[in-house]
């Protein structure tokens, strides 16, 4: 993987529960990386959701090696949130990792 290719900066969040005033759990998200990759959408598709079309996109980020990075991940770019659906490291020899993400769509 040549640093050229890797011009987009995303970060990955992962997932915590903590609770509010009332004892309620209450979902957080916390900044794991920042880090440089490339971003590729793959396709688009649309959403029926309330009466209304939404459109969401499947990326493929793909990034230096890290350790720890798991599907129950999200990943943000630009103004997006993405969820991590896959995690891919090509050739299992830890040195880049392809992410597959969906644009979470509310």
């Amino acid at each position: 993987m040549r640093s050229g290719e890797l011009r987009h900066r995303v970060t990955i969040q992962a997932k915590g529960i903590t609770q509010n005033g009332f004892g309620e759990p209450v979902e957080t998200w916390s900044d794991v990386a920042t880090v440089w990759a490339s971003v590729q959408p793959l396709s688009g598709r649309e959403y029926f959701q309330a009466q209304q079309v939404k459109a969401g996109i499947t990326l493929r980020v793909r990034m230096r090696y890290r350790s720890g990075i798991q599907p129950a991940m999200r990943l943000l770019f630009e103004s997006r949130v993405f969820e991590i659906q896959a995690v891919i490291d090509p050739d299992e020899r830890h040195r880049e990792l392809e992410l597959l993400c969906a644009e979470k769509v509310e």
